[in-house]
């Protein structure tokens, strides 16, 4: 195992924003990789951001932000455990983001529980209409149709989509980045969405 020196743990602290005994934790199971560090503060930083989705978000703010040109805007509500939190700059940047993937992708909703049951029903009838029209075996019916929602959720939840910034990550994924360095839930509660004209 290499020694982890200061430098090292200086240099992946300016990179991943971690604590210090973190960084030297990562340091020390990653044999002074820094790379394999950064994705181990990663992991855990994930791991520990799905513990804290469970906990209650009151705090916040509501967010605006208008397209230049001002024919579109996004005003949403995104939660966190403490007024604190709410006034930090990480947290106004991950408002600033999801309201601008809002503006870009004009998601239905937040995630997939909040799908009417009548839209999931038209969207498989269309699917098995689809897939019964291209002669699709019935066997794989089921499985053409669970590939084909999934791909809708992901155009129309929220947390599901590509985020547009990084299109290997979901929108999720970059909450919970933010959730894993503030240390609280964020919750996005509420969102609207106007263009002119419609």
């Amino acid at each position: 195992m290499s020694k982890v020196t200061p430098e090292m743990v200086k240099e992946l602290r300016e990179k991943t924003g971690a604590g210090v005994l973190d960084c030297k934790k990562a340091l020390e199971t990653s044999c002074g990789d820094i790379e394999k560090a950064i994705n181990y503060l990663r992991q855990q930083g994930m791991a520990q951001a799905a513990q804290k989705a469970t906990r209650v978000a009151k705090e916040g703010c509501i967010y605006s932000y208008i397209h230049p040109g001002d024919k579109l805007g996004v005003l949403l509500e995104l939660n966190s455990e403490t007024d604190f939190v709410a006034r930090t700059d990480e947290f106004k940047i991950l408002a600033k983001d999801v309201a601008m993937q809002i503006a870009a992708t004009n998601p239905l909703v937040i995630g997939r529980t909040d799908l009417k049951p009548e839209i999931l029903e038209q969207e498989k009838s269309i699917y098995r209409t689809q897939a019964l029209n291209e002669e699709k075996p019935e066997k794989i019916m089921d499985k053409i149709i669970e590939g084909k929602l999934e791909k809708f959720y992901q155009e129309v939840c929220l947390l599901e989509q590509p985020y547009v910034k990084d299109q290997d990550r979901t929108v999720k994924d970059r909450i919970y980045e933010t959730i894993a360095k503030l240390g609280e839930n964020i919750v996005v509660k509420r969102f609207v969405r106007f263009r002119l004209g419609e």
